[in-house]
């Protein structure tokens, strides 16, 4: 038993799903929101999950921004009824949450692909790049402007969530303000319903974690510490407080942006991720549909071996029970 409980504090201390804690119903065991409202642990891969009070989204996402910059990316670099098959492709595999932003260009893409579909059974998430370059123009309107130009561009009257994209310092609360204040101010006439930021450094995670303004926290893990700041250990423990203050998570760059090339080694991240308690939502900046397929298979192996373990766990303590009587 104590070494039992040793283990089960170590892989807790990682972030990492035990069966005890399914067994005991807490949020690991459940896809939780950043509230602590939880909803019933699930083995589908994209089962909804609560990504803040407002916001029940399926648990993976499509990432529309592999290699962007200057409003272009792999998915508008592609033939267009490629891209267009493929975010069709994602949603009917029941895919429900995208990724996009103003460095990337795909919200027409986007609102194009999914055209016809109920606004109601998709989540459309945002990002307002505030840095110089990676524009074509100078200027850096406040984040009204740019999402009054973002609403029309996926035709639609509101967002769920918006950020504020590539937070790279520990600075960006002083220096993005004016941005901070103009995405409230959208939030309170109901133009988005959920706002954040973008994590490109741990020390801009960091502040992220703590700051009472941040609904959501996009930030970059994977077991191989490629495409990422800091080590996954790091990382786990930053995103842990985030969690514990209630903020919605979303993990990208779980492939290392492509990088992972072993399919072991994606299966491997794949799973560490999915095990994680303190994460909502995992996106993947997916190409093609074999790619969807992978990712989503294994996913569903974890989860499923999530629950036999469960199953296991409960009839051991049912059977020490028994005994005990």
């Amino acid at each position: 038993m104590k070494r039992r409980q040793f283990l089960e504090q170590a892989l807790t201390g990682l972030g990492v799903v035990t069966a005890d804690s399914l067994l005991l119903g807490s949020s690991w065991g459940q896809e939780s929101a950043a509230n602590g409202a939880e909803l019933p642990f699930s083995t589908d891969p994209v089962a909804l999950v609560r990504l803040t009070d407002e916001i029940t989204t399926s648990r993976i996402g499509l990432g529309t921004g592999v290699c962007a910059s200057m409003r272009q990316c792999n998915l508008t670099k592609m033939d267009k009824d490629v891209a267009l098959d493929l975010i069709r492709f994602c949603y009917d595999s029941g895919i429900r949450y995208y990724d996009m932003a103003d460095l990337y260009n795909t919200h027409g893409l986007v609102a194009e692909a999914l055209a016809g579909r109920p606004r109601d059974s998709y989540t459309l998430g945002s990002k307002v790049w505030c840095h110089a370059g990676g524009l074509p123009e100078e200027e850096r309107p406040l984040a009204e402007v740019s999402v009054e130009r973002f609403l029309k561009e996926l035709k639609t009257d509101y967002l769920d969530l918006v950020q504020l994209h590539c937070m790279s310092n520990e600075h960006w609360e002083a220096e993005l303000a004016d941005q901070m204040e103009s995405l409230e101010r959208l939030k309170k006439r109901g133009l988005i319903r959920a706002h954040g930021v973008s994590c490109h450094a741990i020390s801009a995670l960091s502040k992220a974690a703590v700051n009472p303004w941040v609904d959501t926290i996009h930030a970059r893990l994977n077991t191989a510490d490629t495409r990422m700041d800091g080590s996954w250990d790091d990382n786990v423990a930053v995103l842990q407080t985030a969690r514990a203050n209630g903020k919605g998570i979303i993990i990208m760059k779980i492939l290392g942006e492509g990088s992972i090339k072993d399919p072991e080694e994606r299966r491997k991240s794949t799973d560490a991720v999915t095990r994680l308690e303190c994460k909502n939502v995992m996106i993947v900046g997916f190409e093609k549909r074999e790619h969807v397929t992978e990712f989503l298979d294994n996913v569903a192996a974890t989860l499923k071996d999530m629950e036999l373990s469960r199953k296991a766990t409960v009839a051991g303590r049912r059977g020490h029970n028994w005994r005990m009587a």
